[in-house]
């Protein structure tokens, strides 16, 4: 029988979830079985899991769950060392370098456990078999605005909080740009035509935003891209790899440029793979953007879990995505859940 614990997350503003209470009940129809444990931060009540049939848990009680089962989470775990024994669905965010990647993957190895990336669950031809990219770019282009629009007021984008639904963040967000009285910013997204892109090239066009789409074909050669730094606002929608172009290089803080504000929804500062060379750390909800450069100003957002700014619409879209993955857990060693495991040993035992 498999045993699914979904655990809560401990990362503030973390309100997300990858299991509805309708999916929990659909898994144990199936034969399974779901422990989900207590949050009082969870957009989704625990009342729900448990009409639904669930086992429920403490908070944070994942280390003492029952050896076999597999741990389901969103985002990372506690930074505290601790060996990691059991099999665990997350983003690891583990495989590019980072430090913190690289001291995940030390865990797994001291504990005996395994990591399913959910970022790498994919299908035969490589495609991301659940995402929350449509959401993390809507999310990133309104924050993006947010910091252009406090430019136009001579400050620094202020914290932000999640919105109770998307109708509410689009209202706060056109308010704000029509308090600015200046036209709306000329914007180009690069990435347009994944999901990351869509939702971001959505977000702005409900702002009245005059967008630029650029996709692959458009950064095939390399770069460099004048025509990037001839924008108001960038939106990187582009997941790092090997193969990334840099598309706004160190020297991009100087002068004589349109663009005022970058939005960095990929947000892989660490890695050497990073196509925007001009920050080097995240950015987070209390301070959203760090100003690169003064004259012109050159803010850059780069917050990391952009989809828990809108975490209802985030989480039901992904859970719907991911639920009929997570009903061929009994079958873990083949297809998606086999090659996900594959790439994790792969980089555990690499030098």
């Amino acid at each position: 029988m498999v045993h699914l614990w979904v655990r809560a997350e401990s990362r503030a503003n973390e309100q997300r979830v990858g299991i509805t209470p309708a999916g929990v009940g659909e898994l144990i129809a199936q034969g399974f079985r779901v422990t989900v444990e207590e949050s009082p931060h969870r957009v989704l009540p625990v009342a729900d899991y448990a009409a639904a049939g669930a086992e429920i848990a403490p908070a944070a009680s994942w280390p003492g769950a029952p050896a076999e089962a597999i741990v389901f989470g969103l985002k990372e775990l506690p930074e505290d060392g601790t060996p990691l024994a059991h099999r665990h669905i997350m983003f690891g965010h583990a495989y590019k370098g980072q430090p913190a990647g690289l001291a995940l993957l030390r865990r797994f190895r001291d504990g005996g456990g395994a990591l399913y990336d959910l970022e790498y669950l994919t299908d035969e031809s490589g495609r991301r078999l659940a995402a929350f990219g449509y959401w993390a770019g809507f999310a990133g282009a309104a924050v993006s605005l947010k910091a252009w629009a406090a430019q136009r007021r001579g400050s620094l984008c202020g914290p932000v909080a999640a919105w109770p639904s998307q109708e509410a963040m689009l209202d706060e967000l056109r308010a704000e740009l029509d308090a600015t009285g200046a036209p709306r910013p000329h914007a180009i997204v690069v990435g347009a035509l994944g999901r990351v892109g869509s939702g971001a090239s959505d977000l702005l066009g409900r702002m009245g935003v005059r967008v630029t789409k650029w996709d692959m074909a458009e950064t095939a050669g390399g770069g460099p891209f004048p025509e990037i730094l001839a924008h108001e606002l960038f939106v990187n929608c582009i997941l790092a790899g090997p193969q990334t172009p840099v598309l706004v290089p160190p020297e991009a803080v100087g002068p004589g440029r349109a663009l005022t504000v970058i939005g960095d929804v990929a947000c892989d500062p660490s890695s050497d793979f990073n196509p925007v060379k001009v920050y080097d750390r995240a950015t987070d909800w209390h301070r959203p953007v760090v100003r690169v450069a003064a004259h012109p100003p050159l803010d850059v957002m780069a917050i990391d879990n952009l989809p828990s700014l809108l975490p209802r619409e985030s989480a039901l879209d992904y859970a719907g995505q991911l639920l009929p993955v997570l009903k061929r857990l009994d079958r873990i060693d083949e297809g998606a859940w086999g090659r996900a495991v594959a790439l994790f040993r792969d980089h555990l035992t690499a030098p």
